[in-house]
């Protein structure tokens, strides 16, 4: 099965029928197997719906979406799930578990299998079953919003090679060790800023040293982002500990990011910052192959 999902700077686009990017998910057992980006090359609105018809596509993940796209998508054979927001890669993952909440055609004929509701609390929160924590995944998956770049890179896609480490030298990530180089679209807003950035402008078989300050990678903390609930109030919290990383949703279903940071008898807090939110990072780029 194929899953696409409306796609702006890693995050889920609003608007259907205007989106350059679509994110597209082969699934096999429920379970993401493989991702990639591709673009709408310029297509709107209903003829959309024949473009993802033809890439195989069986569900569509977005925001905001028209009636007449809707039938399209049907006709089409596509089922919708509407209404989405924030990352896109937790609102697929939160589809296959059955925790994404669709505001247009239902799409509730997921179950849920952990037994935590979905949006259904008073204070806007409630538990997703996720176990798997979320990393940066080195420097991909972006964050927060992109400016204009430019260079000869641009809506291309390139293929790299990286290391990165925090200022004492610690490494964090490294493709090197993985044997495969980074695929991604250049300034497609795959990819943190200063990263997108120094790839823009790069030659094939170049390497270049980049610092980044926090603006450039995953910003900085948001002290309104840490919250505190009622233990009580939030079905399957008892069973967190601290340092945990799993997935809360908002009053709409919609899932975000967050850790575990403090627990007590009666509450438990909650810290939706980036966990790479104020370091500064630094990453030696190699450009394999420009597509």
């Amino acid at each position: 099965m194929k899953i696409a999902a409306t796609y702006d700077n890693g995050n889920i686009f609003q608007h259907f029928g205007k989106t350059e990017f679509f994110k597209v998910y082969e699934v096999e057992d429920n379970k993401v197997v493989s991702s990639e980006v591709i673009s709408s090359n310029g297509t709107g609105h209903g003829a959309l719906a024949g473009l993802l018809a033809d890439q195989g596509i069986s569900v569509l993940i977005c925001g905001g979406i028209g009636g007449g796209a809707q039938a399209a998508l049907a006709e089409a054979g596509v089922e919708l799930c509407s209404g989405a927001q924030g990352d896109v890669d937790a609102a697929v993952d939160a589809y296959l578990k059955g925790e994404l909440v669709s505001t247009g055609v239902n799409c509730d004929h997921h179950h849920h299998e952990d037994g935590h509701s979905c949006g259904s609390h008073e204070d806007g929160h409630s538990c997703g079953g996720h176990e798997d924590g979320h990393s940066c995944g080195g420097c991909g998956g972006g964050c927060g919003s992109q400016p204009s770049i430019t260079g000869p890179n641009v809506g291309k896609t390139c293929r790299t090679h990286y290391r990165g480490t925090f200022n004492d030298g610690t490494q964090f990530d490294s493709s090197y060790d993985r044997g495969e180089p980074l695929e991604f679209i250049c300034g497609a807003g795959q990819m943190i800023k200063g990263f997108d950035a120094a790839v823009a402008n790069m030659e094939v078989g170049q390497v270049v040293d980049v610092h980044l300050m926090p603006e450039e990678a995953y910003g900085m903390p948001n002290p309104d982002a840490i919250f505190t609930l009622e233990i009580e109030q939030l079905p399957g919290a008892e069973d967190l500990t601290v340092g945990q990383q799993v997935y809360l949703s908002n009053q709409y279903g919609q899932p975000f990011p967050v850790k575990v940071n403090a627990k007590d008898e009666k509450t438990i807090t909650f810290d939706a910052n980036h966990e790479m939110a104020g370091k500064e990072l630094n990453f030696r780029i190699e450009l394999v192959e420009v597509k």
